[in-house]
């Protein structure tokens, strides 16, 4: 039994083995979501898993109100994506408020 040469990548539910109680137990990367892998699972094919990684954030860009309040964003990429039932990517974009404080600002009305 287990998942000795059945491991397989994403939702595959013809990867399965007879687990206790006679009940299924999966072998498909999936499996982690749901939470019923066979006992060894993680020692027979999460070695072959690669996780995201991802590369150091950019610059904010400007606000994008030249007066009163707009929003900033800033990005990054990935630089490995993942594989195998590897942990995915974290949040590839982020956004802040700001204010724009042009120096035309104080005489518009």
């Amino acid at each position: 039994g287990g998942c000795w040469h059945q491991c397989c990548p994403g939702r595959n539910n013809a990867c399965w083995a007879p687990g206790t109680r006679r009940a299924r137990c999966y072998c498909d990367s999936y499996c982690e979501r749901t939470g019923d892998c066979c006992e060894d699972y993680h020692a027979v094919c999460r070695h072959a898993a690669v996780g995201c990684a991802v590369g150091p954030w950019g610059p904010w860009s400007r606000c994008s109100s030249l007066c009163g309040v707009g929003s900033k964003a800033r990005s990054r990429q990935v630089t490995v994506p993942p594989r195998h039932g590897g942990e995915p990517c974290p949040d590839l974009k982020q956004r802040r408020g700001c204010l724009g404080e042009h120096p035309t600002c104080g005489t518009a009305k």
